[in-house]
C-alpha cells in the first residue's frame, strides 16, 4: 500500500495547528493570570536576533496553506502579518485550518512529481512535491511549530509534551 502526498502532509498539518491553537490557548489564560499586556507574548522570542512568537506562528501557518495550495493546484490565501495578541493568533490559525480543510485528496493527485519553486529574497528553491514535502514544509513547519511552543514554555506557560502532541493519536 503507498501513501498519497495528502496522507504524507495535511493530516499531521491540520492536527498540529489545532494542537497549537490549544497551546495559544492556554497562553491566553497564563497571560491573564498574570495581567500581562495583549502585546506582551506575541512580541517574546528566546533571543534577540530570533523572530517573535507572532512570526514563529505566520510562518507555520503559512507553510501549511503554502504546501496545501501548491500541491493542490490552487490559489494560496493572503493573510496580512499584522497579528498583535493571542487571540489574532488564533484567528490566524482558525483562517488557516479552514483552508486546508476545503482541500480534498484527489487535488493532491499527481502532486509528488509537480514541480514546486519557491522564490524568497536572497534565494530560490526547486522540488518535486514529494521532496518539496519532506525537505522542506515539514523541517520548516515543525522549526516554527516547536520554537513557538519553546517561547511560551520559557515564558512560564504550563504546557507539556502532551500539549505538542494533543493530537498525535486522532
Amino acid at each position: 500500500m503507498s501513501i498519497s502526498v495528502y496522507q504524507s502532509c495535511m493530516p499531521s498539518l491540520i492536527g498540529s495547528l489545532q494542537n497549537l491553537h490549544h497551546i495559544l490557548g492556554k497562553a491566553e489564560e497564563f497571560a491573564a493570570s498574570k495581567k500581562l499586556a495583549e502585546a506582551t507574548l506575541p512580541n517574546y522570542r528566546l533571543a534577540v536576533d530570533m523572530l517573535p512568537l507572532s512570526s514563529q506562528v505566520q510562518i507555520a501557518c503559512d507553510t501549511a496553506k503554502g504546501c496545501g495550495a501548491r500541491l493542490a493546484g490552487v490559489d494560496m490565501p493572503k493573510f496580512e502579518d499584522n497579528e498583535k495578541t493571542l487571540t489574532d493568533l488564533k484567528t490566524r490559525i482558525e483562517k488557516t485550518l479552514t483552508f486546508l480543510k476545503t482541500l480534498k485528496p484527489e487535488q493532491f493527485e499527481g502532486s509528488e512529481e509537480k514541480t514546486i519553486e519557491l522564490k524568497f529574497p536572497n534565494s530560490s528553491f526547486s522540488f518535486t512535491g514529494l521532496n518539496y514535502v519532506n525537505h522542506f514544509v515539514i523541517p520548516n513547519f515543525y522549526f516554527h511549530m516547536t520554537t513557538a511552543y519553546s517561547i511560551l514554555r520559557h515564558c512560564g506557560v504550563g504546557l507539556g509534551k502532551s500539549d505538542f502532541l494533543q493530537g498525535a493519536n486522532k
